[in-house]
């Protein structure tokens, strides 16, 4: 078991939805059991699974007093980024702890290592205007860890920690595809500072969107940049760029379906005209070669 970190008494809380995990929740769990700086809570919800994840976690819990291990029925199939923000919210209403630092929505197939959260509060320490920050995705590949590649001011879904402030300051995320882009661009258009880590690797033991498969992943992806209000042509030039990166032809012609479908079904937008004219305009000025959120 670590060591706890004497001299940082951050006080955090843990989300974590999990469905059908059971190949990698236990080492997910170890790897929390041994952080030299760990949670108040951890509340992990199971959300519906059929593959014994919710036995897991209910035996973790039972050794654990600081891990809540909680139940969801099966609702039938998985649903991206709206069932994955319903069962987090599920578990964010049972949290007992109000008076934390930080809350982190973490995926239920990773590893860290020991020092990870210890790590990242030191970054947070470092920057008052830092509001959302997470570590670097990788997953193995041939044997070694390949990063997957993302803007620095975005933080994958997989393990994304807020400031309270910058969490109140948002309003908690949406219950919709889009939400972790939503979170960082709102975040960034009220004065936050929102980035990715890239010193402290998390090992993804599913690449993003893998559970999908790369149709269903891209057209995904393509209807929460709708819903988002990504600019039209931004979105035309990342899916001209896509058709030269794997997978192939499927990834443009997924992220294209899925945002141009958003406006023949009416599905609704992001409710924030100013935070779309900001995406926007962040997205203009990255075109321009101008200072932007991408920078």
């Amino acid at each position: 078991m670590g060591t706890l970190s004497q001299d940082n008494q951050t006080c955090y809380v843990v989300i974590t939805p999990a469905r059908d995990e059971a190949q990698h929740i236990a080492e997910t769990i170890m790897s929390m059991v041994h952080q030299t700086t760990r949670p108040t809570e951890w509340v992990i919800v199971d959300d519906g699974s059929t593959d014994g994840t919710g036995e897991i976690i209910d035996r973790f819990a039972a050794q654990y007093s600081w891990i809540t291990a909680l139940h969801r029925p099966n609702r039938g199939v998985r649903e991206n980024a709206g069932g994955v923000m319903e069962a987090f919210y599920y578990g964010y209403q049972s949290l007992k702890a109000s008076e934390w630092d930080f809350i982190v929505k973490l995926d239920g197939d990773v590893s860290l290592n020991p020092d990870y959260f210890e790590n990242c509060f030191k970054k947070f320490r470092q920057d008052q205007k830092l509001g959302l920050g997470g570590g670097l995705i990788c997953h193995l590949e041939n044997g070694a860890l390949k990063a997957e590649v993302c803007p620095r001011f975005h933080v994958r879904g997989a393990t994304k920690i807020y400031r309270r402030a910058c969490w109140d300051a948002i309003g908690g995320l949406l219950k919709v595809p889009g939400w972790d882009t939503v979170d960082e661009v709102k975040a960034n258009m009220l004065g936050w500072r929102t980035r990715t880590f890239q010193d402290l690797k998390v090992l993804h033991h599913r690449p993003t969107g893998a559970a999908d498969g790369a149709w269903k992943n891209s057209v995904k992806d393509g209807r929460a940049d709708y819903i988002s209000g990504y600019h039209p042509l931004f979105m035309f030039l990342k899916c001209m760029k896509r058709l030269v990166q794997e997978p192939y032809l499927v990834g443009s012609l997924g992220l294209s379906y899925g945002f141009i479908g958003g406006y023949f079904r009416g599905t609704p937008q992001v409710d924030d005209r100013g935070l779309i004219h900001y995406l926007r305009r962040q997205q203009l000025r990255r075109l321009l070669l101008l200072d932007s959120i991408w920078k």
